[in-house]
């Protein structure tokens, strides 16, 4: 058995948001997770002050910060929410209504009694911001500014000071000083956060890590044919020329801004989004770095699978995935080591649906494991990485209790010791060297998130055009109007615009995203007094954000057994589980895959499709746990080893009750709930997810963010449906 190194990677990414050109800056993202995440996981690393991990700070995360605390920046948010409430033009109010509830509902919304009163007032999805406008007085829109930009204060910094905790208890009726007083305490937590950062860093607590300056793919920039790898029939944009000297650009500006901010040079790297290649190592190894990190799956596929996962998650050769490698290219050498994707998803997209200290308890118990698991007396390098701002706004509380479990247990557990990946791989040399890197990022080893579809190409063509045309002004290189279109080329080139085209991931902004890459490149042309081509007036994104899942057209009548029958089916609703957290994304699946749904006059019917025969890809869980938001309170659970075990509780109202739910599981699960036992009329909203339990844990859910959502339908439903 071997001890277990735990290297924690917290990834702190933002693109560039700001118009260089008109000073605008329409998004306040890196505010927001300023005040909450950025400085939220430095107050749980002070706590703990034997908690050792890597925080990785991309430059252009770490420019907006600098240009908020020490040049007096804005943003659109900013600037609105300090408009007195009285004096607010109507399109003002408006843009509040449809843009200061884009907080996860349930945790930081619907958690505060007043927000959620202004939530359900709003009736978001059922009317327009200035249809909803004449609901809303000035009392409204003020506490509505005060409470969006309160409610993402971390929860320790609010606990923490006494104006700020003033004001939750206070929970309406703010005034104007209040107000201002709380846009002023965000500018102070920004000032903090890169201070202490270094604080921490000195201290020996952290290592700070860095990523190409704008966070680009940076193998796509060498050659996009390394696309080709993973995927050998993938598409590729039109204009495949090389951007070597753009790529070093990225990392020279990377290394710059960190000396100057921490005192020394970074010595490690997280690649933007994980992606590697086999050049990549001797561009790393020429700019100093020393090691880098990315997926397992890269391993896997290095490997030609001698590192990969069974069908139940299991890790083959796990002495070969928790160790550290050295890899060569043209005579330079660096060291790399790869992240447990299963783990790290569990931090990302599981463990938040789970009580805090039995989800603690899990992810030791599999280190416990996994330290069984190796017989060395070297220590396992476990290597977890994932987003440090993205995931929390899903846990309840902002995920306070679940870090607090999980730090004090990390710290507290004999033969697990969390440790700086630098520090790690300093005292333990890697023995292992792998021959060739495989060309792909973190997400399911490949770049099909960035290039491939027509969206993502058109982008890479346009951008190619822009950099073709500043090219020819490169005679007057001393001109500093040409520096700021070049910089306006390595904005976008970052990863962020990429990932809002295709299909793969949608937003409510993704329209903004748009926009945001075309005014970047017209900025090219603009900076040096030409007009740009009109190409870049259309917009690349050719479909608005994707329904989380369809709705039933036409009354339905199931026989429960467990059979996929196509047409008793064809006309339900339907969720594909593919996950829709559009900031991240997940790597591992669970046995879920599609999830059906509708009724009749009395029954509504749900239907449970899993990767594999529900019967067996279902055999090693415990429970199916049917979840009702609405009407709140209600759950339906199943035996799995034993389907005649059902429950169905009332949870608010504290009783289990006895209730004629059918339920088969053979091929699918099919079930049905009447109604009735539901407590709903005609017209009203039912809410439900589908939950897969392992000993009272969720190892699955549908959807994975959000509810499956609908109205009791009433008996012209079908007639209903026809006219539409």
């Amino acid at each position: 058995m071997a001890d277990v190194s735990l290297a924690f990677l917290w990834h702190q990414h933002q693109p560039y948001y700001p118009d260089d050109l008109t000073g605008e800056n329409p998004m306040p993202w890196v505010r927001l997770h300023g005040v909450k995440d950025y400085y939220g996981m430095l107050l749980h690393l002070m706590e703990f002050p034997a908690m050792r991990c890597s925080i990785n700070l991309v430059p252009s995360l770490i420019e907006q910060i600098l240009q908020y605390t020490e040049e007096g920046r804005s943003d659109r948010f900013l600037d609105v929410s300090r408009i007195n409430a009285d004096n607010l033009e109507e399109a003002e109010a408006v843009f509040l209504l449809d843009n200061f509830f884009m907080a996860n509902p349930h945790h930081m919304i619907l958690a505060f009694p007043r927000y959620g009163e202004l939530y359900q007032r709003r009736g978001l999805g059922r009317c327009s911001g200035q249809e909803a406008l004449r609901r809303f007085n000035s009392r409204d829109l003020r506490d509505l500014q005060v409470w969006f930009n309160l409610a993402w204060v971390h929860p320790i910094a609010v606990a923490q000071d006494p104006f700020l905790s003033g004001l939750v208890t206070k929970g309406k009726q703010f005034t104007e000083e209040e107000k201002h007083l709380l846009l002023d305490k965000h500018l102070e937590i920004l000032k903090k956060i890169l201070p202490l950062h270094k604080k921490l860093q000195d201290d020996g607590q952290i290592e700070i890590t860095t990523t190409p300056y704008f966070h680009p793919i940076v193998p796509l920039l060498l050659d996009k044919k390394f696309a080709r790898e993973a995927l050998p029939q993938i598409q590729l944009p039109s204009y495949q020329a090389s951007y070597l000297d753009d790529a070093k650009v990225h990392f020279q500006k990377a290394i710059d801004q960190y000396k100057s901010i921490f005192g020394v040079a970074p010595t490690g790297m997280w690649p933007s989004e994980g992606s590697v290649c086999q050049p990549f190592i001797s561009l790393a190894e020429s700019f100093g770095f020393r090691w880098i990190a990315t997926d397992e799956e890269i391993l896997s596929a290095s490997t030609h699978g001698d590192v990969s996962r069974d069908s139940h998650g299991y890790v083959r050769n796990p002495h070969k995935l928790y160790s550290a490698y050295r890899v060569h290219d043209s005579g330079k050498g660096i060291n790399i080591v790869f992240r447990d994707h299963a783990l790290s998803d569990l931090i990302g997209f599981r463990y938040q649906h789970n009580e805090p200290e039995a989800a603690a308890q899990d992810f030791l118990h599999t280190l416990s494991e996994i330290g069984k698991s190796i017989n060395s007396d070297k220590p396992a390098l476990v290597t977890v990485i994932l987003d440090g701002e993205n995931c929390w706004e899903h846990y309840p509380g902002g995920g306070v209790d679940f870090i607090r479990a999980l730090y004090r247990k990390c710290t507290s557990t004999p033969n697990v010791h969390s440790v700086r990946l630098g520090d790690y791989l300093a005292h333990n040399p890697p023995t292992n060297n792998l021959d060739h890197l495989f060309a792909g990022s973190w997400i399911n080893h490949n770049f099909a998130i960035w290039v491939g579809h027509e969206e993502d190409n058109t982008a890479w063509d346009l951008l190619h055009k822009a950099r073709e045309y500043l090219k020819t002004k490169d005679a007057f290189s001393f001109n500093e109007l040409l520096q700021k279109a070049w910089r306006e080329i390595y904005i976008a080139q970052g990863s962020d615009w990429f990932w809002w085209y295709g299909d793969d991931h949608s937003c409510a902004q993704d329209e903004l995203f748009d926009e945001l890459f075309r005014r970047h490149l017209k900025n090219v042309y603009a900076f040096l007094g030409d007009i740009p081509p009109i190409e870049l007036d259309r917009p690349i994104r050719k479909k608005g954000a994707r329904n989380i899942h369809t709705l039933p057209r036409s009354f339905l009548e199931i026989r429960i057994d467990g059979l996929p029958r196509f047409f008793e089916w064809l006309t339900a609703g339907h969720y594909a589980c593919q996950g829709e957290r559009g900031t991240m994304a997940m790597t591992t699946r669970g046995p879920l895959r599609d999830i059906y749904f509708g009724f009749n006059l009395k029954k509504l019917f749900i239907r449970i499709d899993c990767t594999a025969d529900a019967k067996q890809a279902l055999k090693q869980f415990h429970q199916i746990k049917i979840g009702f938001l609405e009407p709140a309170g209600h759950q339906v659970i199943i035996d799995i080893s034993n389907q005649e075990k059902i429950s169905f509780t009332h949870l608010l109202a504290g009783k289990e009750v006895a209730a004629s739910i059918e339920i088969a599981l053979q091929k699918v699960v099919e079930l049905s709930i009447p109604f009735e036992i539901l407590d709903v009329n005609e017209n009203q909203i039912i809410s439900f997810y589908v939950e897969i339990l392992e000993n009272g844990l969720g190892r699955d859910r549908a959807p994975r963010e959000g509810l499956i959502s609908f109205s009791r339908p009433t008996r012209d439903f079908e007639q209903i449906m026809w006219d539409v």
